[in-house]
């Protein structure tokens, strides 16, 4: 479906979807939705309701998820980092080079639809589409292609001469810093989604601002009493509650540059709550006789520089928001020691196991263990062969040894005060189909790219998880 240039002109966009990574749908849609008017409208003229992720629920790969409808299983994505091959230090970055299916932008590109793609995150390097892209916070610097078509970059530099393509080590104490950089990477974005709709005619419009999920991250302790490290009358109190308020006028702004019949979807990719500790994985595996150590660790270390006797290890695993478990078996590792035939049962066991690992009170702390053949459609890549999440994603997998400890209170990446959690949000508004504050329950984030293209007339792909929306 095509509109005609007249008509794109004066529907332009038809289509802008505003991806807030990490927001938190308990603060949108009950705590703060007073303060929030531009949202607020959004979902009492709309539809909404909060949005399930993937699993795992962070970022990469839940924005390629969520514009592919495929799953990590399918994409071969199972995080931010991911082993490249069998071997044991083999983890690294996956860019967008990872993702080999079309996401909405190239099947509305291939439908002849003109599409800006504004910091999406699993855009980085550039992929080429059918109008303009910006890549997303994968991009190593500015000094590397990181626009489509590459002279955009030129233009792009001229509006912002600092242009800022992540909020630089949000993970520190220099908390001004950070919160400046957060507040200019906003408005660069949304700056530059305005000058693309009053120069260009976009028929689909997507952007994503990675500053929500920075300022979670930052100072979700200085407003939560819940919190482990609280800080009350923190000078930062309300500097979540605030960006949240700026976010939501810079909405406001932006949808004034839209037509009166541009279709809306706000949406975050996961969401947010306070973190409450960290499990140290790898310790538990070497207490539990499944992970063995050629030398003793008397400070905690990365496992990767740690002396692992790979002839006595089972097992061993990755830290970060959620757990991984890797088994060593015998001939997919370079030194497997697991016979394949008992691998089904080494698994079963390991699972079994963690589920019984206790709170730090001794009460129970809700461990759920995921095999990648029972949730995904289908296993590409080296996956984990275990996923963990530790109470709701409450607490974070700790790969690091030499702690001598199984909880911590502190991460070991560096200051953080926030986890994701499993469920984001979405808020759609059609003003050709208004639903009056409709709330959609039971949405998975698999479920937006069929839904949008199903409102369009658009044929989806075949193999798609998601289901249609009654938006």
């Amino acid at each position: 479906m095509t509109s005609s240039p007249l008509s794109s002109r004066i529907h332009s966009p038809r289509l802008l979807i505003i991806g807030l990574d990490c927001m938190e749908p308990s603060l949108v849609f009950e705590q703060w939705r007073a303060d929030l008017p531009h949202l607020s409208r959004l979902m009492s003229l709309g539809s909404y309701g909060r949005l399930e992720s993937c699993i795992p629920a962070i970022t990469v790969p839940a924005w390629s998820c969520m514009m592919s409808g495929r799953d990590p299983g399918e994409l071969g994505i199972y995080g931010f980092r991911n082993r490249r091959d069998r071997g044991y230090q083999s983890m690294a970055i996956s860019d967008g080079r990872a993702v080999r299916v079309p996401r909405l932008w190239d099947i509305l590109g291939d439908a002849g639809w003109t599409v800006g793609v504004l910091s999406v995150p699993g855009t980085s390097p550039p992929p080429a589409v059918n109008g303009c892209l910006v890549s997303c916070f994968l991009t190593p610097n500015p000094e590397v292609p990181y626009t489509h078509p590459p002279e955009l970059a030129a233009q792009i530099q001229n509006w912002f001469p600092k242009f800022l393509l992540d909020v630089p080590e949000f993970r520190s104490e220099e908390k001004d810093r950070i919160l400046n950089s957060i507040y200019a990477l906003c408005d660069q974005r949304f700056t530059l989604a305005e000058k693309w709709l009053a120069q260009s005619c976009f028929d689909f419009l997507m952007l994503v601002d990675m500053g929500v999920d920075r300022i979670h991250h930052a100072f979700w302790k200085a407003m939560d009493p819940r919190h482990p490290h609280y800080q009350p009358d923190s000078p930062y109190a309300n500097a979540i509650h605030d960006y949240y308020c700026y976010i939501d006028r810079r909405i406001g702004a932006l949808l004034q540059q839209c037509s009166d019949q541009t279709a809306v979807l706000v949406v975050s990719d996961h969401g947010a709550q306070p973190l409450m500790g960290g499990i140290c994985l790898n310790e538990w595996l070497i207490q539990q006789g499944y992970l063995t150590l050629a030398e003793p660790v008397t400070e905690p270390l990365p496992l990767d520089r740690a002396a692992v006797d790979w002839s006595r290890t089972q097992a061993w695993a990755a830290g970060g928001y959620y757990g991984r478990i890797f088994l060593n078996v015998q001939g997919r590792e370079p030194e497997g020691v697991v016979p394949l035939a008992q691998y089904e049962q080494v698994r079963n066991q390991l699972a079994e196991q963690l589920q019984q690992l206790p709170h730090p009170s001794g009460s129970s702390l809700n461990i759920r263990v995921f095999q990648p053949q029972q949730i995904y459609q289908k296993v590409r890549g080296v996956a984990p062969d275990l996923i963990v999440y530790f109470d709701d994603l409450a607490w974070r997998s700790i790969g690091t040894v030499g702690g001598g400890t199984l909880y911590t209170t502190e991460n070991d990446t560096g200051p953080d005060d926030a986890n994701h959690a499993p469920f984001g949000l979405m808020i759609f508004y059609d003003p050709q189909r208004p639903q009056q504050g409709q709330i959609i329950e039971g949405a998975q984030l698999y479920d937006i790219l069929p839904t949008l293209l199903a409102r369009y007339g658009i044929a989806a792909p075949p193999g798609l998880r998601g289901k249609v929306l009654p938006v």
